[in-house]
């Protein structure tokens, strides 16, 4: 079995491109995912039909079908499915992780119900020694599987093998990937510039402009700073790819799912419409009120998020909503 092999679990938009521009490096990859279905016109077609059509994959992508299988033939483990089945996972892969496997998310959420950190929640069911770490960054999967250039940051709780890992995925002219130790940071910012994009989205569904977006994107910044400062997170990480680059890009381009539901909302779509509408997980809905837990845990007052929590679950109206934030705007002290 090789050594070089990447198995990327999750075959949604994320996670088949993920797979598409790591087997582009030479790496051999394989692509596991639970829907039978979906995976075999994965393996017929050689591309995604349903997230990233006319992307064909390359030859050193392999579909798999046992996860087994899949687990075993790796080393390095990577993924990518919506929070809400990340532990899950976890417990499906444990009994088949190799002995020195490196296990990878990119999966950008909390744990439901309890709010606690994908690295809390992978600590649990893996066990402490493993290396545990997260990618992330400002990407769309569209972008990511077609090769246009891409930086992206991985923290781990293990620097020899980061270093590693780091030169393993970052063989690709197109893509960058640098290296941190702050996985609190970097999962923070991965989680709430979601909630900040639904935000950004309603602000321009109603016509409030760029200078209203671009207050809100600031203020953002400042609440996903706040409450990682208290956490235990590094400034600067949000000064970077993690967490302004990622903030940025979500909350002003149409490809983000989180900006488009904010917009659809805007425009008097009810909840269950605009998810309809779109059609995958909307990870900043899915997470808000995990958020906010955060918030109340640790004291910290984040409006945006407050807000936008009023509107998915309390009945306000989106203009309100709006209304109210940019009379809540801060400045850094």
């Amino acid at each position: 079995m090789s050594n070089c092999a990447i198995t990327v679990i999750g075959s949604g938009a994320y996670g088949t491109a993920l797979a598409i521009i790591l087997s582009k490096n030479k790496n051999t990859v394989f692509l596991w995912g639970r829907n039978q279905k979906h995976m075999q016109s994965l393996k017929l077609n050689r591309c995604n039909k349903k997230f990233l059509p006319k992307i064909f994959f390359p030859p050193t992508l392999n579909i798999i079908f046992s996860l087994k299988h899949a687990l075993l033939s790796s080393d390095t483990i990577l993924i990518a499915v919506p929070s809400s089945a990340f532990k899950d996972t976890l417990i499906k892969i444990k009994p088949f992780l190799r002995i020195n496997a490196c296990v990878i998310w990119g999966t950008k959420g909390l744990e439901p119900k309890t709010g606690r950190l994908l690295q809390e929640v992978a600590q649990e069911i893996l066990g402490k020694k493993i290396c545990l770490s997260v990618i992330s960054g400002p990407t769309f999967a569209y972008y990511l599987a077609i090769g246009l250039p891409t930086a992206m940051v991985l923290a781990s709780n293990c620097e020899k093998k980061c270093k590693n890992l780091i030169s393993k995925l970052n063989c690709n002219k197109h893509l960058k990937i640098c290296s941190s130790s702050d996985l609190i940071g970097v999962q923070l910012g991965g989680v709430i510039k979601n909630v900040i994009a639904i935000a950004s989205g309603m602000s321009d569904g109603i016509g409030m402009g760029p200078n209203a977006r671009t207050a809100l994107i600031t203020q953002g910044l400042l609440e996903m700073s706040n409450l990682g400062k208290i956490m235990g997170a590094q400034k600067c990480t949000f000064m970077g790819m993690s967490g302004v680059g990622d903030l940025i890009l979500t909350c002003t381009e149409n490809q983000s799912r989180n900006r488009r539901f904010g917009m659809l909302l805007a425009q008097g779509y009810t909840i269950e419409a605009a998810k309809l509408k779109i059609g995958q997980v909307i990870e900043g809905y899915e997470n808000i009120r995990e958020i906010l837990m955060l918030s109340s845990r640790y004291s910290i007052e984040m409006p945006i998020v407050e807000q936008v929590y009023q509107v998915l679950y309390l009945n306000k109206t989106v203009k309100k909503s709006a209304l109210k934030l940019l009379s809540r705007i801060r400045v850094y002290k």
